[in-house]
């Protein structure tokens, strides 16, 4: 007889022990699913490129603009609004565009303008029949002449006078050359 061996245990015990190791298991599980899901969606961005649009509803695109007040999303964290535009006493229509740096970096607008325009027509036409001022594009060219900041903002106070009523405008906020940024477009008025 052998009396060195010690016994088992209960056997309610063991069963309690093995469905303990079996959740550490699903949840260590668990956890690896959702960290891999993580890793993959930023690798996917990264493959993108952060100057991607992350839009839900309107695209923000020539084909598809966004509307007055709407924002374009960047996949990097930089939002632009562009607000709706208002009346003012002189007959002139204001809006202001509006740069939010959510990202982890300064952002360049390369001034003079060159990532901002506003035009009359809608994002893919030609503008025939229609002509627009831009009222205060030097004050414009000012305020995009530095870089906007890590989690810094911006508004740019746009006024334009359209040769009518009616006009659609076009407001296209794109980027300085060599920038892997998308341009977004906004489409105020008719359209």
């Amino acid at each position: 007889m052998d009396t060195d061996s010690v016994p088992a245990g209960p056997p309610a015990a063991r069963e309690t022990g093995c469905f303990v190791g079996c959740a550490i298991v699903l949840l260590l599980l668990l956890g690896l699913l959702a960290w891999g899901a993580w890793a993959l969606d930023e690798f996917e961005k990264g493959l993108d490129g952060a100057g991607q649009l992350e839009q839900s509803g309107a695209l923000g695109d020539r084909r598809d603009p966004l509307g007055p007040g709407a924002t374009a999303r960047y996949e990097d964290g930089l939002k632009v609004t562009v607000g709706p535009p208002r009346r003012e006493s002189d007959g002139a229509y204001g809006l202001t565009v509006t740069y939010e740096n959510g990202t982890d970096e300064e952002v360049p607008f390369g001034g003079a303008c060159e990532t901002l325009e506003v035009r009359a027509g809608e994002p893919s036409d030609d503008a025939v029949g229609h002509d627009l001022t831009w009222l205060n594009r030097e004050e414009c060219d000012s305020a995009l002449a530095r870089p906007l900041g890590v989690d810094g903002t911006r508004g740019v106070p746009v006024r334009v006078e359209p040769s009518g009523r009616g006009t659609p405008v076009t407001v296209e906020v794109g980027w300085p050359y060599g920038t892997s940024r998308d341009t977004a477009y906004f489409l105020l008025g008719p359209g």
